[in-house]
């Protein structure tokens, strides 16, 4: 059988590993940061009707420009954004990536504050953008001084910043957007992924975005809106940035399917996000508890929380599977994440760390 090292694999792709969380269905599944509680009846019907009178049409090809799905989430993001200042991909990824594409490229530069999202520099690995890592501070939260200095010591194209950040939950600061978009003459992208769950008056990048046309704000339907199997992205900017993704962008590349599917659940917006809260309950109570484990968790603004202290994270990783429950190793040397789930979920995890913690195990 022929082996991965036996292709003509282009030289900056050899020694790399895909992206992936293991896939294990157990019966508490918190290591993804999926929404736990599922979409609401409503609009299980609503999805559901309105796919039906799709398929009919599938013979033909999908609105290119995706327009009506634009218009939804428009009106849902607010704060001035228009539909042609929106664009949506499959998933925020390949958002990420269409940006990169447009953006990034060869004898280009990405620069990011790690640790972060571990899709980053695979990105750039992808595109062939330079991946320039900046560790952040003790604590991971940014400060506007510190972001501006490490921009302008590397001259970046591109600055990505994860608010709130993955791993650690960390949110982020609006002046930390304001000055690291006076530091650089390239794009800055706000990855709002988690956005949603700081609560509806929390700051977001996009009201920064009128009068900065360089800033780019990303978001998805996948967490707060329980959507992760549709896979919709998509992105706030201005209306020239969505130009050039044009440029780099697969013809017809949101399914009829995808677009019908995302316009249904945004008629359902309140009741799609009505379980935000919850998970922000569950969210601030394991907070609350794990020091009381033994664990110190991190400040989180999202739907997760990192936390530190774990001696042997494959040791914690396997027991609690065994138990029924898988969780994030992240990699990052003591520690691990869990996604907030239900009630019961975050019960069981707790209750599970409390069980290995009699035991020595931590």
């Amino acid at each position: 059988m022929t082996t991965l090292a036996e292709l003509p694999l282009r030289e900056s792709l050899r020694g790399q590993e895909p992206y992936g969380a293991p896939q294990k269905h157990l019966p508490v599944e918190l290591n993804v940061n999926e929404n736990t509680h599922g979409i609401p009846a409503d609009a299980v019907a609503d999805i559901a009707a309105s796919l039906a009178a799709v398929v009919p049409h599938l013979n033909r090809y999908p609105d290119r420009e995706f327009t009506e799905l634009r218009t939804s989430l428009a009106a849902y993001l607010g704060h001035g954004t228009t539909p042609e200042g929106i664009w949506a991909a499959n998933g925020s990824n390949e958002v990420l990536q269409q940006i990169l594409q447009a953006f990034g490229g060869p004898g280009r530069t990405l620069l990011s504050f790690t640790p972060t999202y571990s899709m980053y520099p695979i990105l750039a690995s992808g595109t062939q953008t330079a991946w320039h890592p900046v560790p952040r501070p003790a604590g991971f939260r940014l400060t506007a001084d510190g972001v501006d200095a490490a921009i302008r010591a590397a001259a970046p194209d591109l600055v990505f910043l994860c608010s709130p950040n993955n791993p650690t939950g960390t949110p982020l600061d609006l002046e930390v957007v304001e000055a690291a978009y006076a530091a650089t003459d390239g794009v800055v992208v706000v990855d709002e992924a988690y956005s949603e769950f700081q609560g509806a008056d929390a700051p977001t990048a996009l009201d920064l975005l009128p009068g900065r046309p360089r800033l780019l704000v990303s978001r998805t339907m996948s967490k707060a809106f329980a959507f992760a199997g549709v896979r919709l992205g998509y992105l706030a900017a201005d209306p020239a940035v969505i130009d050039a993704l044009r440029l780099v962008r697969l013809p017809y590349h949101l399914s009829a399917l995808t677009q019908t599917a995302a316009v249904a659940a945004l008629r359902h917006t309140d009741e799609m996000l009505a379980n935000v809260d919850r998970i922000r309950a569950q969210r601030d109570r394991i907070v609350r508890e794990l020091p009381a484990l033994g664990f110190s968790p991190c400040e989180s603004a999202a739907n997760f929380v990192m936390f530190q202290g774990v001696e042997d994270t494959r040791r914690v990783f396997e027991e609690l599977v065994a138990r029924g429950i898988i969780i994030r190793d992240n990699g990052i040397p003591h520690s691990m994440r869990v996604t907030a789930g239900t009630e019961a979920e975050t019960t069981a995890f707790l209750n599970a760390l409390g069980e290995l913690g009699e035991r020595g195990i931590r």
